[in-house]
């Protein structure tokens, strides 16, 4: 269907620009609601975001909880049935603070504050009037559905030394129907939610003892990392990449140097002092300032180049409690880093290389509906970035023919690019229809001048490298979640922390499973056994909690035949010796691979 918007376009809901403004328009509809139903008010920001909305509201003394959302769900109804339109009005910056100041609102005034004259903007809609550039939905009463979703605390601008403000996110559609089948999908998304699934497969839990965002992973969870990330050596060490290891922490002057403890320290765990030698260090937030260190540490000649640092290494970062989110949202989390530092004439084809390798991740991980970002620097806000124009200019360039030359579908986004360079953010869905950032690729020719990395060229001149970051997982903790959510928990065989559970019929036969078991393993085929005193029945129905792809059952006739009983995904695999049971685990990781 399509919608009409104040800026005169129509467009299709399925646009995602259409979805931006319609539930941008949502959020104004919700402020004008609570401030119907709380006089007196003051409102914060109200974005939309990539499923819905939130506006942050600071209710003074009164107390907004979770049984409150539904009056102002119906609310909202109320007002966008009576219908009208937004309308727009350009206002100098003198009536725009005397507006809000008139009516108590401080927050508005803070962001007036920061605007430039000639650029400030109103939209009112019935009794409401709120500071925004717009555009909006043309009809207010477009707005069909509503559902206020929940409730959380939010710091004024992310400060937690401001005010605290209470954040009431909401979706909305132009019709019931998508409102329904949105709800059905947030209920998919609870079974899917890795945190249930991390639980019930013992694969990692947190503690507050060891720390906030801080996962520890079980010894099931840990052969499943363990296992992504040597599916990943063997296809980087087949690419030419290096292994390197390098510290947990690092000199804070490494990365006042890299230009990352300007842009993120507030963001980075504090120094830690060493009163003896009067020393600073960091836990690492980043690994790309030690690799620098590694290039530096020896010669190169352009014979040389590229070189492909690889390591996985963790890194720390400061969130706030708030904001922690199981395996998606954590304090300290291991990427899949590599640092490519190549001649300028060979920019072009290692980043078409590192596409490949993220594509490949993808496709093995039958991660197939994806789109690729170009993250690029803002040209209205440059002092966010460091580097020259020139330098920026030919990076994005590079990104951008790289991107067309490999038929990507993309868009573009100004601001996204970090501090040092831009970037292509490859962006996923998975299989209920949620959209992930994952893989990244970086073009950087900042770092090697902020660390004086040379090469020698042919005809002896010293020359800078540029330097390619990449993670095709992106971190390896944020990766796990989406792919079990991705797979409700189902993983392929290759992936699997047990790929085969040994059950015996009864502990009668628990000697021939152990044979059973021993036989798969010195075959390297993750197995183990089940032999408690139990039913058979609740072995199996424990043993689907952990979600193990194939179970080998084994009773009398398979003792005395040398055989197993297999089930794949709860279906009847048939009888099979041992030797073809290990040909038949084989012949099916090596196809998942292919």
């Amino acid at each position: 269907m399509t919608i009409a918007f104040t800026d005169g376009t129509i467009r299709n809901w399925e646009d995602d620009e259409a979805k931006r403004i319609f539930w941008h328009s949502s959020a104004h509809l919700m402020a004008a609601a609570l401030e119907s139903l709380y006089p007196g008010v003051k409102f914060g920001v109200g974005p939309a975001v990539e499923t819905g909305f939130y506006y942050d509201v600071d209710f003074g003394d009164r107390q907004i909880s979770e049984s409150d959302l539904e009056t102002i769900g119906k609310k909202m109804s109320e007002l966008a049935k009576a219908g009208g339109t937004f309308e727009r009005k350009e206002v100098s910056k003198a009536e725009a603070l005397k507006y809000f100041e008139e009516k108590g609102d401080p927050y508005k005034c803070e962001l007036i504050g920061d605007l430039e004259d000639g650029t400030i903007t109103f939209y009112t809609n019935g009794n409401f009037t709120d500071l925004c550039r717009g555009p909006h939905v043309k009809h207010v009463n477009d707005i069909k559905a509503v559902r206020l979703t929940a409730i959380a605390g939010a710091y004024w601008k992310g400060d937690q030394n401001r005010q605290q403000l209470t954040r009431i996110y909401g979706v909305t559609f132009p019709k019931k129907s998508m409102l329904d089948e949105y709800l059905a999908l947030l209920e998919e998304a609870k079974k899917r939610d890795h945190r249930k699934l991390g639980k019930e497969m013992e694969l990692f839990t947190f503690s507050s003892r060891v720390g906030l965002g801080l996962p520890l992973w079980l010894p099931r969870g840990a052969v499943m990392r363990n296992t992504l990330e040597n599916f990943l050596r063997r296809k980087q060490a087949e690419l030419g990449y290096l292994p390197v290891v390098t510290p947990h922490i690092g000199g804070k002057d490494l990365y006042v140097t890299s230009g990352h403890y300007a842009k993120y320290g507030k963001d980075s765990f504090q120094p830690i002092h060493t009163p003896q030698e009067g020393e600073e260090y960091m836990l690492k937030p980043m690994n790309c300032p030690h690799h620098c260190e590694i290039f530096r540490s020896s010669p190169h000649s352009y014979r040389d180049l590229p070189l492909r640092f690889a390591e996985f290494g963790t890194v720390y970062r400061y969130e706030q409690s708030g904001e922690l989110h199981g395996l998606t949202r954590v304090r300290g989390f291991t990427q899949d880093d590599a640092h490519l530092f190549c001649r300028p004439d060979q920019l072009q084809e290692e980043f078409e290389k590192v596409i490949d390798l993220i594509l490949y991740v993808f496709r093995t991980l039958k991660m197939t509906d994806y789109m690729a970002q170009i993250s690029l620097r803002d040209p209205s806000n440059k002092e966010k970035y460091i580097g020259s124009d020139e330098n920026w200019a030919r990076a994005e360039q590079g990104i951008i023919d790289a991107a067309a030359k490999k038929g990507l579908k993309t868009i573009v986004e100004l601001g996204e690019a970090a501090f040092y360079g831009p970037k292509l953010d490859f962006m996923v869905k998975d299989a209920i229809g949620r959209r992930w950032q994952l893989g990244t690729i970086q073009v950087d020719y900042n770092l090697p001048e902020r660390f004086e990395l040379e090469y020698t060229d042919a005809d002896g001149s010293k020359k800078r490298p540029v330097m390619i970051h990449r993670a095709p997982f992106g971190s390896l903790e944020r990766f796990t979640a989406v792919v079990l959510e991705h797979t409700a928990g189902h993983l392929p065989l290759w992936l699997a922390p047990d790929q085969v559970k040994v059950l015996p019929v009864s502990e009668k036969y628990a000697n021939y499973a152990e044979k059973v078991c021993s036989f798969l393993k010195n075959s390297e085929i993750r197995a183990s056994i089940d032999s408690r005193n139990e039913t058979l029945g609740k072995r199996i129905r424990e043993v689907a909690l952990l979600r193990v792809p194939v179970l080998a059952i084994v009773g009398e006739k398979e003792a005395a035949d040398g055989s197993v009983s297999v089930r794949r995904e709860g279906n009847d695999a048939g009888t099979m010796s041992m030797e073809d049971f290990v040909k038949y685990i084989q012949s099916a990781v090596t196809e998942e691979l292919a």
